[in-house]
């Protein structure tokens, strides 16, 4: 016990330590009701709010977004994240580190601790699989009111099997669940606009603003754009 506690709380561990607790007692108490979790929906397509940069675009997590650790709750995410960087750096503290001079193991430490978040992220992707399509089963059926608004895309690409974009939606803005018509591709940054929504596959069906010459039966987009005539 005595050798855990020493590893846990010693470098480059503790970093990991100290977010995996913090996560965990988030959790406890969201489970208790004393803070709020965000609901079911906090983190699906979308409702997954993104605070701070233009459209919504950046912020924590748009950045998840675009590392697929998207369509779940933030804080769960840092909690994956936390546990899977404190496991691989523990093991290497405990196995290897330990027996390197103080300013080695500092410096090696802070490289180990920096690249635990790439192997964190996958395994945490990985993980997230399941629990996002739980969530589809429990949130609450998507509104379809935003159709016919502008969104900008915030994934390497969107396709037809994959892909997200931004909104803003006058707040703290929304990161969706998008797709394309089969054979397109629509880069990020491409501004495009929300066609139908698909309640059984929970993405919404999108196109380039630029392949919609004339149409004006939607609503009006509420970052303020006009419609395209």
């Amino acid at each position: 016990m005595a050798e855990f506690l020493e590893v846990a709380l010693s470098y480059p561990t503790l970093p990991y330590s100290v977010v995996f607790a913090f996560a965990v007692i988030y959790w406890l108490l969201a489970a208790t009701g004393i803070v709020d979790d965000g609901g079911i929906g906090s983190g699906d397509g979308a409702d997954f709010h993104s605070h701070g940069g233009e459209h919504g675009a950046t912020g924590i997590a748009a950045m998840f977004a675009r590392l697929g650790l998207g369509g779940a709750p933030t804080m769960l995410v840092v909690l994956l994240l936390a546990f899977f960087g404190w496991t691989i750096t523990y093991l290497v503290q405990l196995f290897f580190l330990q027996s390197l001079p103080a300013p080695l193991r500092w410096g090696v430490g802070t490289v180990v601790a920096i690249a635990a978040l790439i192997p964190g992220a996958v395994v945490s992707a990985w993980v997230l699989r399941p629990i996002r399509r739980l969530l589809l089963k429990l949130r609450p059926v998507a509104q379809e009111s935003i159709l016919g608004r502008f969104a900008q895309v915030t994934s390497p690409e969107v396709t037809a099997t994959q892909g997200y974009a931004s909104m803003d939606d006058g707040g703290a803005g929304l990161i969706l669940h998008v797709r394309t018509r089969e054979g397109s591709r629509l880069p990020r940054g491409q501004r495009v606009r929300l066609v139908e929504y698909l309640p059984d596959k929970n993405h919404y069906l999108v196109v380039a603003d630029t392949d919609l010459p004339g149409l004006d039966v939607f609503p009006s987009d509420v970052s303020g754009d006009k419609e395209i005539h």
